[in-house]
């Protein structure tokens, strides 16, 4: 792809606007060497203004998502995407969350703009593991390891059962969670309907990548290596 347009494609503006920035000499090689608005360089090579691009299109990026936060692009209160750098809003593929987390639910949300990457992850053919970290309102009675765990339990206004779930008790009103599907809402369902309230839900790990130590708010880009295990976890 021509420079010019990969850089418009990746946010950074208009084509027009990426010419005028290239001839003013605001583009280069890494080594420092001047480019053409017609040079076909790799991604990793280029600079802007003396700095590495953005990921690119076949990037997955991880996000540590705070509470009252939406996966949205419209909503009127804060979205995600106010907490990734504002040029990825009109990058072309688009960057996109892989699965969603709700306004009050925190921890590791995935995005990318390679759209066959994101819909192996979503699919359940693919049977993604997700952990969640659940505070709970109510002491748990000991019983609910053995429910989530049969397969069995149906959620109000739904046909099928869930998949089995695992449930490990951390203390009598915390508890962690590993989900091999994603409905609406699941883990507050699964809760409610015995009987409980979760008062704080947090995403730990999705596959075979966890949150770890990154800050909440911030960013980072997957390694090819943890990009793959997202869906292969070792």
């Amino acid at each position: 792809m021509k420079l010019v347009k990969h850089l418009a494609n990746l946010g950074y503006g208009s084509r027009k606007e990426m010419m005028a920035l290239i001839r003013n000499g605001r583009v280069a090689a890494a080594d420092g060497s001047p480019l053409d608005f017609d040079s076909t360089i790799a991604h990793r090579e280029i600079r802007f203004d003396g700095a590495p691009l953005d990921p690119d299109a076949s990037a997955v990026l991880m996000l540590n998502k705070p509470l009252g936060y939406t996966c949205s692009t419209k909503d009127p209160g804060r979205i995600v995407y106010d907490l990734l750098p504002m040029r990825f809003r009109f990058r072309k593929p688009p960057v996109s969350p892989i699965g969603r987390l709700d306004r009050d639910t925190t921890g590791l949300l995935l995005f990318t703009a390679d759209g066959a990457f994101l819909h192996r992850v979503i699919s359940p053919k693919s049977n993604v593991p997700k952990v969640y970290e659940v505070t709970l309102a109510r002491p748990l009675k000991g019983d609910e390891g053995a429910i989530f765990a049969a397969g069995t339990l149906m959620l109000e206004s739904e046909k099928k059962p869930l998949l089995p779930a695992e449930l490990e008790e951390l203390d009598p009103h915390h508890a962690r969670l590993t989900l091999h599907e994603g409905r609406y809402h699941q883990v507050r369902r699964m809760f409610a309907a015995i009987g409980n309230h979760v008062e704080a839900l947090h995403r730990a790990a999705v596959g075979g990548v966890a949150l770890g130590d990154l800050p909440e708010g911030k960013w980072r880009e997957l390694t090819p290596d943890e990009a793959e295990s997202v869906i292969k976890p070792s």
